[in-house]
């Protein structure tokens, strides 16, 4: 009763003080209408316009790895097409994800990776063709036997599934519409695709079982043509592989090649010490047609062992005293990751301090995911450590490589390869990894390349 009471004083009082606050009206008097302006949002912005404020070599990489994946079959230019946000959009729905026509960073790193490795499955490379100086995309791995004659070169499996042929001929006043009609010309040849534009031409469609893929031009009276041939049955593995070596051949090339970057006469990476008598795993690529490789602080190593799938190597050092090899167990990293490394000396004035960052990782096989983004030279086989402090994998930087016009190059690409097959690598190659410490930038040492 007497806490009603006490409640029903305090509502009272406090109407009475609303009251005594409230401005009286005066007599005769309206409030003025006060007009208002309805506030829009901002314009969203499209994915095309989002396209357009990258710069010219991202999207050529992008271009690159959606017709890599199979998801985009225009020309490689660079240029923005509503052809190539479709494609962002398909990829993205193959994916699980919201078709929005714009990547996320961990979407753009995935898509990256799973082009890069489609590259590495089929061999790609960049040749320039003996006789006439042509540029060609060439699949290595389906088309590893060649042979060259004054009118050009072959490429072709080994049973003949398919073939790639670059040829040369003189021709008298040639137009692109003249050499299109020659190129329907050979018997059982049946044309369902043709595009004659001034300075090229296109054709495709059946010739007897095979399908076949004509890409051709000139300059003065010299005709280059570059003709794929290949069975029905390797369609799915082959149809993304002519988009791209469409888009890199260049019949008269006059600028710089584009083609994976020389590795440097003196290269930086990070290793890490996982036992303690000297066992370093460290990248592959960094430590390839080496001279001789230095381990700072420590001395000359030799490299053992590599892993080619997965680009990882095997270093010892010999005689090496107080090494803190870091513990390899139980690392299990899901959606980012701490990646601790020693960057390149021109990026640090000199010195080698270790350094940490963090990192967003995207799966794209049950061994490696993609890692964005990628670390700073030098970080290459740093160690990636999980939310719990645990050894999860090392990074990796990959050279990107577009299948397109030459002009610059994009930056690199990383990745991580998984804690266990790293520990499979060393098991393969009778490796003890008995570290216990978790101290991950105790644990790292920077690896020195020198080349000729």
């Amino acid at each position: 009763m007497r806490s009603m009471l006490a409640a029903t004083l305090m509502f009272a009082a406090a109407t009475g003080a609303s009251a005594q606050m409230t401005t009286p009206e005066v007599p005769g008097t309206k409030p003025k209408p006060v007009q208002t302006v309805p506030i829009r949002p901002p314009a969203l912005q499209t994915p095309s316009a989002t396209a357009d404020a990258m710069a010219q070599a991202e999207r050529l990489s992008l271009q690159s790895d959606l017709a890599w994946v199979g998801q985009y079959n225009g020309a490689i230019t660079g240029d923005v097409s509503a052809r190539m946000v479709e494609a962002i959009k398909e990829y993205q729905k193959a994916k699980g994800g919201k078709p929005t026509g714009v990547f996320n960073p961990q979407e753009r790193a995935a898509l990256a990776e799973t082009a890069r490795r489609k590259q590495e499955s089929v061999g790609w490379k960049i040749v320039m063709e003996p006789t006439s100086g042509a540029r060609l995309g060439i699949p290595g791995k389906l088309v590893p036997q060649q042979a060259t004659d004054a009118n050009g070169s072959k490429w072709t499996s080994p049973t003949g599934t398919v073939q790639v042929l670059l040829s040369r001929r003189k021709e008298a006043n040639p137009t692109t519409a003249k050499l299109a009609e020659l190129e329907k010309e050979p018997s059982g040849r049946k044309v369902d695709y043709t595009v004659v534009k001034p300075d090229f031409f296109v054709l495709s469609g059946l010739q007897g079982l095979k399908k076949f893929y004509v890409r051709g031009t000139f300059k003065g009276d010299e005709v280059r043509t570059m003709t794929i041939l290949y069975d029905q049955a390797t369609e799915n593995t082959v149809e993304p592989v002519v988009i791209a070596m469409s888009s890199a051949f260049n019949a008269f090339p006059t600028g710089p090649q584009a083609a994976p970057p020389p590795r440097k006469t003196v290269e930086y990476g990070t290793g890490i010490v996982v036992s303690d008598d000297g066992a370093i795993v460290t990248d592959r690529l960094v430590t390839d047609s080496c001279l001789a490789i230095t381990i700072a602080g420590y001395g000359s190593a030799d490299r053992l062992a590599e892993d080619k799938e997965h680009d990882l190597a095997l270093l010892h050092i010999y005689g090496a005293r107080g090494l803190k090899p870091l513990s390899l167990t139980g690392g299990a990293a899901k959606t980012s990751v701490d990646v601790v490394g020693i960057a390149d000396p021109q990026s640090q004035g000199g010195a080698a301090g270790v350094s940490n960052l963090k990192g967003a990782l995207a799966p794209v096989t049950s061994s490696d995911s993609a890692l964005s983004p990628p670390p700073a030279v030098g970080f290459s086989d740093s160690p990636a450590i999980d939310g719990d402090g645990k050894f999860a994998g090392v990074a990796l930087l990959k050279p990107a490589m577009v299948a397109g016009p030459a002009t610059s190059v994009p930056a690199s690409q990383a990745v991580m390869v998984s804690a266990e097959t790293v520990r499979d690598f060393l098991k393969a190659n009778a490796v003890t990894a008995n570290g216990t410490s978790t101290d991950a930038k105790a644990a790292v040492v920077r690896v020195i390349c020198v080349r000729k």
